[in-house]
């Protein structure tokens, strides 16, 4: 049987190191102990989000952060405008309607990142706007969008800059308090290189006036609470302690890399295989491609899940299909987190294989000729 090697933009492989922390013995988390290793941790993660903002950490997934940020940011008589071109965008306008949070969906067409100036555009025509929501990388389309450019025209107005960062911070370059981005939320199995379970949220000032001034009509995910804790280096409630004791290692992994080396490998990696599937006569979906995971239209003719089951099964390569309306027609394939060269070479090359033996004409060789190339000059 083949070794499986994760592939998909989450989960994405955990470090051995940090699987062995996380397996030493249970502690209990109202302890100095644990505070210490959370007051490490958080520090951390504002070093990855460049960020001196205070860095909030939910037990629970992305999506739980994100929704925290909407409810705790909705203002009585103001609007949320929501970027939406991709199933993660799409997600955030139904938590609005989940919560009768009026809103305007701001439709942008998939593979596209979306353009700073229709932002603008909305801010000027709708001044009861008061947060805008953004998706850095459209996990289900692998497109990225501007978010340094929207920070500069948010800030300029009394609205709050909410971004999904989930399947870019720590593998793409994000800077929180630079670009003036309110909230910036992300998740623990992305380019964190941990398990499911942890999702962390840089909240700025700005964002607390407003949040404060709400009142908002949540609990478990009411930022106040993590706010009041995160100044003693607690939780309010029972958190992950042995994701939090990954988190603390693979923060360190990080640091000890530099976070400009890690974004420049996700780079490379990206531009790599960009070439190679281009070389293997594939089509990159995106037009704005991210740099942490690429999606790739499966040729005319081929079974999408038939590649994908033969790549795990055959060659333990496991990529992920397409979401929504992109289910069948893509595949994708990560490049952040623990994911080096070698890996990357690997995958392609187990791709290539299984393309040619599915009927794909292409030249043995020839994805991987083109990786090399770019990773020569690197």
């Amino acid at each position: 049987m083949a070794k499986i090697r994760l592939y998909t933009p989450g989960p994405t492989p955990v470090p051995e190191q940090v699987l062995l922390d996380m397996a030493q013995p249970m502690d209990h988390h109202r302890t100095k102990q644990y505070q210490d290793l959370l007051a490490e941790a958080t520090n951390g993660l504002k070093y990855v989000l460049r960020t001196q903002n205070d860095v909030l950490t939910f037990t629970s997934s992305g999506t739980g952060a994100m929704e925290g940020a909407i409810v705790c940011c909705a203002q009585p008589g103001r609007k949320a405008l929501v970027v939406s071109g991709g199933k993660f965008g799409e997600r955030w306008g139904l938590v609005c309607q989940a919560f009768g949070i009026e809103h305007t969906i701001l439709d942008v067409e998939w593979g596209r990142g979306v353009e700073p100036t229709m932002i603008e555009q909305h801010l000027k025509n709708d001044p009861k706007i008061g947060m805008v929501i953004v998706v850095h990388c459209e996990t289900s389309t692998a497109a990225a969008s501007d978010i340094e450019a929207i920070g500069k025209i948010v800030a300029k107005t009394d609205a709050l800059l909410l971004i999904d960062a989930i399947s870019s911070a720590g593998g793409m370059p994000i800077k929180t308090d630079e670009w003036k981005l309110d909230i910036v939320v992300t998740g623990s199995q992305k380019a964190l290189m941990l398990p499911p379970g942890l999702a962390f949220a840089a909240v700025s000032e700005k964002a607390w006036k407003v949040i404060d001034a709400n009142k908002p009509k949540a609990f478990y995910f009411d930022y106040r609470a993590y706010r009041k804790a995160i100044k003693k280096n607690d939780a309010p409630y029972t958190p992950a302690l042995t994701l939090v004791r990954g988190l603390h290692r693979s923060l360190q992994m990080i640091q000890q890399e530099g976070i400009e080396n890690v974004w420049k490998r996700t780079e490379t990696l990206a531009k790599a295989s960009r070439a190679a599937f281009v070389a293997m006569g594939l089509k990159i979906y995106a037009t704005n491609p991210a740099d942490s995971v690429t999606a790739v239209c499966v040729p005319e003719g081929l079974d999408e899940a038939q590649l994908r089951k033969t790549l795990r099964s055959d060659y333990g390569v496991h990529l992920a299909g397409g979401q929504g309306e992109l289910t069948g027609k893509v595949f994708r394939i990560t490049h952040m987190g623990y994911i080096d060269v070698v890996d990357t070479l690997g995958a392609l090359g187990a791709i290539e294989a299984v393309l040619i033996r599915m009927g794909h004409k292409l030249t043995p060789g020839a994805g991987l000729a083109a990786a090399q190339k770019v990773l020569v000059k690197q």
